[in-house]
């Protein structure tokens, strides 16, 4: 049997997809029943996240494993087979070991070196445990995995690297700001009680926030989360737990929402944000705060470098207003609008943006700074001589300003808890998984990474290592075993043959010929065990076993001994 993994993350997949994608938990037990009844594998267990979903088995058969795995994974989805393919990916054996180890060290993740994910690989064995679809494989491989990760943790400083997604998406919505300076005084609702809801909420008390407010369609689990706030001797909060049909009322008193629940439909829709803006504290901001600037700077006109209103001299009626070929009385005396730069003479055939050059030329006089403005309608006029005209353009409309984030939403659910459209609604900032994905793209990476790779290149060897051994030991148990027979046969038959012997020399005898077989069988046993453990080394237990014309049957029940006796101690919870 062989390791296999199937799955879509993050990095292989858009968040819409991952969105869609997302199996609740009820999927998630079909999921793994139906993986354990299929042909090609024997076990299996699921780690879905909030940016991955992987379905592990131990498979007979690679392309029928592949087949059979991707198919379940599109059926449990509800995403098309076709549409879904083009984002899997696979791994097999050593490299499905490799990915795993990533994954627990962090390396894998969307804020590299966070730690949360070695919580979710603990719940993922635990549930494959409880439905008994883990074997020896995946327990052997889930729980070193957890070691490996807690490995990396405490003998680098990955954690340098990385944080948590909620620490992560706090200084997205603080935008520049340090969290710290940030959210003090702030009142926060979290919706979900769930291990990412608690965390965000003890992130968040731990940043200073005056008071958080937890909702959960379980009351006795918000209560419980409340209760864990209120109580801590290091955090200085005040925590209360509501229903979930009070989030309106808390909505329009919260500064920070941050939901994280299993809900396969929309928690907040945009309708209820924009309601709870409209009747709640935030509704309202300074004008102008946060208002883009244009980019030509502050003032300008899409229309020109240094914009003037046509109320200056060079819009003045004049003796020269009859060589520009612009209608002056007829141009809107809009704010910003130069007549000296692009917008004015969008549309102008080439003879009339020369003459309109002329007249800016005269002009310059008129005009302080206006040098620019006509070397750049010169090259424009240039430029249009090879088509006749320049391109169209929409004279610019003044910008309204935007009020500044009054309402800051955290949306850290999979599929989404919070509607995307709430982005639009002035004075709310929403940060969502697909937000902090794009975020995370250019987040630097720490020099200790480096290091956590090699921690998982020489895990990886030596759990492979140990994994061939393992493969041929009861190979060796079998051909002990049968020594052992033979042994017995013969001390048997030299009793016949000496029925007067006595017991002590019977007792040397016995142990005389077990010493000789024991050392026969040292020496080729050890060494068939190191040549095991090398890459390649599968096949000494077949050479062992035709060599020693060992019944197959006698290794195959060593093997299910071994399996239960593994089963008993392992299945009594992850380490």
């Amino acid at each position: 049997m062989s390791l296999l993994v199937v799955g879509l993350s993050h990095r292989s997949a858009p968040v819409s997809v991952l969105e869609r994608a997302a199996l609740s938990a009820d999927a998630q037990v079909k999921l793994l029943q139906d993986a354990v009844a299929a042909e090609p594998a024997a076990e299996a267990a699921v780690l879905a996240t909030c940016n991955r979903i992987e379905l592990y088995a131990d498979v007979d058969k690679f392309h029928a494993g592949v087949a059979e795995l991707s198919t379940l994974l599109a059926q449990h989805s509800g995403v098309g087979l076709e549409e879904l393919t083009p984002y899997l990916y696979v791994h097999y054996e050593d490299r499905a070991v490799h990915h795993l180890f990533s994954v627990a060290c962090g390396l894998d993740s969307m804020v590299v070196g966070e730690g949360q994910i070695l919580g979710q690989i603990k719940d993922s064995l635990g549930k494959a445990q409880d439905l008994h679809t883990a074997g020896r494989l995946l327990n052997d491989l889930f729980q070193q995995a957890l070691r490996v990760g807690k490995r990396a943790h405490s003998e680098t400083g990955i954690d340098r690297a990385g944080q948590s997604l909620v620490t992560f998406g706090l200084e997205q919505l603080a935008s520049g700001t340090a969290v710290d300076t940030w959210a003090p005084g702030k009142k926060a609702l979290v919706i979900g009680a769930g291990s990412m809801s608690s965390l965000a909420a003890a992130t968040l008390a731990r940043v200073g926030v005056g008071e958080i407010v937890i909702a959960n369609r379980t009351p006795d689990r918000a209560e419980r989360l409340a209760e864990i706030l209120n109580d801590a001797d290091d955090l200085d909060v005040a925590a209360r737990a509501v229903p979930m049909d009070a989030v309106p009322g808390e909505l329009t008193r919260a500064d920070v929402v941050v939901s994280c629940t299993g809900a396969t439909g929309l928690v907040l829709t945009a309708s209820e944000v924009a309601e709870a803006v409209a009747a709640g504290p935030v509704a309202g901001s300074p004008a102008g705060a946060g208002g883009a600037p244009s980019r030509f700077g502050p003032g300008a006109a899409l229309g020109g470098t240094n914009a003037r209103s046509l109320t200056g001299p060079a819009a003045a009626g004049s003796a020269d207003d009859e060589n520009c070929p612009l209608d002056l009385n007829a141009v809107p005396a809009t704010a910003g609008f130069s007549v000296l730069g692009e917008a004015a003479v969008a549309g102008m055939a080439t003879t009339e943006l020369e003459q309109h050059a002329a007249w800016v030329d005269n002009g310059i006089a008129r005009v302080p700074g206006a040098a620019d403005e006509a070397d750049a309608i010169a090259a424009l006029a240039a430029a249009a001589a090879t088509v006749g005209r320049i391109p169209e353009r929409r004279r610019p409309e003044p910008v309204a300003p935007q009020p500044a984030p009054g309402l800051f939403l955290l949306d850290l659910a999979m599929p989404r808890d919070i509607d995307a459209a709430v982005h639009r609604i002035p004075g709310v900032r929403l940060v969502d998984i697909e937000s902090l994905a794009d975020a995370s793209a250019d987040a630097p990476m720490a020099a200790d990474v480096d290091q956590v790779r090699r921690i998982v290149a020489d895990e990886v060897a030596a759990f492979g290592a140990a994994l061939r051994a393992a493969h041929i030991t009861p190979t060796v148990v079998a051909l002990r075993t049968m020594a052992a027979d033979v042994v017995a046969g013969e001390i048997a038959r030299l009793e016949g043959r000496l029925p007067g012997l006595d017991d002590k020399h019977r007792s040397e005898i016995t142990q005389t010929v077990k010493r000789v077989v024991d050392k026969l069988l040292h020496a080729p046993t050890v060494r068939v065990k190191q040549l095991a453990a090398e890459p390649g080394g599968a096949g000494y237990a077949d050479a062992l076993r035709t060599l020693f014309d060992l019944d197959q049957e006698t290794v195959d029940a060593v093997s299910r001994a071994e399996d239960s006796t593994e089963k008993n101690s392992k299945n009594r919870g992850p380490a």
